[in-house]
């Protein structure tokens, strides 16, 4: 029979335990019990009060609904975004590292557009390329008439991904430049040295110190897509014309809200969790983020 432990050593477990437990009640109250309550209700058929037991009733109908597929489409076409992300974001943080004229002022401005929030910044693309917004009466100054930005879905899914990258690289840039601010120095002033030109240090020496970082970026940048769009499609387009600018999270609203479908949307919300799943192992796996070496 094992030996009890020490009174201190049970003491110091029971403090621990209290230090712990806000955050243990917290995580089941804020993530384990929704997440699980979601899951029960997609078996189901329910207004919120009362549930009808349907089992795969809701996925089957995920799965058989051609509209899920062309919404995947378009959530697919959102993903452009993600390179251009990383891309900018890469290019500004280079430039903050390497301290140019006026990289203070930079910082501040290149993360300001980070601190609003997704409904503000989609009033503002909306007001901008409204028909008679400030885009098209620029457009009359060259002789071009106004365009019906958002009633084409040819201009307005790429508006909507303009306002993704242009929200999204401060912050980008940011943890970026923090993991080229974990480069050793002598390590470039070695390449100084040794002659490598600035290009030929970006290539050889910065990208590959930052590519688990990168690969971060990828992960977290491609969640975004798959589940924070609901704000810039609610304001900008309502998903429309048709379901042309239509994403997964706004699919998930319309059905569990606006058609009181709350099981077929929690169905949906679960499939596009393991869409989720599947991309970010995926990711994992090409940037290696998780290996030590």
């Amino acid at each position: 029979m094992p030996n009890p432990l020490p009174l201190w050593h049970q003491r110091e477990n029971r403090i621990a335990f209290g230090a712990v437990l806000p955050a243990l009640i917290l995580v089941l109250g804020f993530f384990v019990y929704p997440v699980g309550f979601a899951v029960f209700i997609s078996f189901t058929k329910s207004n919120g009060v009362y549930f009808d037991w349907r089992g795969l009733d809701n996925y089957l109908a995920v799965f058989h609904d051609p509209t899920f597929y062309k919404v995947l489409i378009v959530t697919l076409k959102f993903m452009v975004s993600v390179p251009l992300v990383v891309l900018f974001a890469v290019f500004c943080s280079v430039l903050l590292f390497e301290k140019i004229r006026g990289w203070r002022f930079f910082r501040v401005v290149f993360f300001l557009p980070s601190v609003l929030s997704a409904a503000v910044i989609g009033i503002m693309f909306r007001s901008l390329f409204a028909y008679y917004g400030p885009v098209n009466s620029l457009l009359g100054l060259v002789g071009t008439g106004p365009i019906s930005f958002f009633v084409e879905s040819s201009y307005s899914i790429w508006i909507i991904i303009f306002a993704l990258v242009w929200s999204g690289f401060g912050y980008q840039s940011v943890l970026i430049l923090s993991a080229l601010n974990s480069i050793a120095p002598e390590v470039f002033e070695a390449a100084a040295l040794d002659g490598a030109g600035w290009w030929r240090r970006l290539w050889s020496i910065t990208l590959p110190n930052i590519v688990r970082v990168l690969g971060f970026v990828f992960i977290i940048n491609v969640l975004y897509t798959f589940t924070s769009l609901f704000g810039f499609i609610f304001v900008m387009t309502a998903g429309g014309p048709g379901f042309e600018t239509t994403s997964i999270d706004y699919l998930v609203y319309q059905k569990a809200f606006s058609a009181s479908n709350l099981g077929g949307g929690a169905a949906l919300a679960v499939v596009m969790f393991g869409i989720i799943g599947v991309l970010t192992l995926l990711q994992s796996k090409i940037f290696k983020v998780s290996e030590d070496n």
